[in-house]
């Protein structure tokens, strides 16, 4: 075996590790697993036990990849005809389906059993139908059948903060579900934002998105609209005195500016104002739940 040789294999195997890595969409789980783990700090007056969090961070972590693996396994051949997906292993066909399903199987088992043994079974049984929510309704029934999949399927999306605080409480009170909610007004102007500026990916795709079927304009406009019902439910926790006054300041500043980019969008759209208004979304919901935080403990 040549030195050259010798050096290929473990880059091989360091490549196919990071491919699956990929498949479960990092980027995209962190942020659902951050608004769980908001969740959990916010079911408790006290600090959560951390062994709790650290259990409960893990499981869903894993089940969520999960998910998400089965999406890429799905939809492979959507994603090579996508500029932005056409890399994904699944869609090169680097990864065969056998394999990812097996990998899929063997982290969402894992994550199962850690919330089933070391958190407690409302959390693991929450977590499975969020899975089966994501992995089969939006993504084998409802992607490819309607311009309001995203809409439709988004409470599976939505779900980390109940997640979190069953995973503390063993319950999901009323704040819980206001913490969903949020995140599921929050989806389609998020998303649509991504689908305005990569309309000629999804036409490609054959999916049946939003500014495919109904044009720019009124996806544009169906953007400000649930802005406005976004603006609107983040101050559900404030008036059910869920939140103080650090929360409604935050919400009402951040708001400001997410409605400003829908407007954009709306009125004066380009591609570079939508790529903006999407890039924005996701700080603006990483703020609101980081706001509910620092208030929730310094009102206490």
């Amino acid at each position: 075996m040549t030195s050259q040789t010798a050096l290929q294999k473990p880059r091989k195997q360091v490549n196919r590790i990071a491919q699956y890595w990929a498949l479960t969409k990092p980027r995209v789980t962190q942020l659902a697993v951050f608004c769980a783990v908001i969740g959990m700090f916010l079911a408790t007056d006290d600090l959560p036990p951390w062994r709790l969090v650290v259990a409960a961070t893990i499981g869903i972590w894993l089940l969520a990849g999960a998910a998400f693996a089965v999406n890429c396994l799905v939809e492979a051949e959507i994603d090579a005809r996508m500029a932005r997906t056409a890399r994904r292993a699944t869609a090169m066909g680097e990864l065969s389906r056998r394999q990812t399903l097996v990998f899929s199987a063997i982290i969402g088992g894992a994550g199962m059993w850690v919330l089933y043994a070391l958190v407690n079974p409302l959390t693991m049984w929450l977590t499975f139908v969020t899975f089966v929510g994501y992995a089969v309704v939006y993504t084998m029934i409802l992607k490819p059948a309607t311009p309001q999949n995203i809409v439709i399927g988004g409470l599976s999306g939505a779900m980390p903060p109940a997640l979190g605080w069953a995973a503390i409480a063993n319950d999901v009170p009323m704040q819980a579900w206001l913490l969903v909610l949020i995140i599921f007004v929050w989806t389609p102007p998020h998303f649509w934002a991504l689908a305005m500026y990569r309309r000629d990916d999804y036409a490609k795709s054959g999916l049946p998105m939003l500014p495919i079927t109904h044009g720019m304009q009124f996806t544009g406009f169906h953007v400000w609209l649930y802005s406005i019902a976004l603006a609107a439910t983040t101050m559900l926790p404030f008036a059910v005195h869920m939140s103080g006054l650090i929360y409604l300041v935050c919400a009402v500043a951040l708001n400001v500016v997410f409605l400003r980019h829908a407007w954009r969008v709306h009125r004066h759209y380009s591609d570079l104002v939508a790529r903006k208004a999407f890039t924005w979304s996701i700080i603006y919901l990483s703020l609101l739940f980081a706001a509910l935080l620092v208030d929730h403990y310094l009102r206490f």
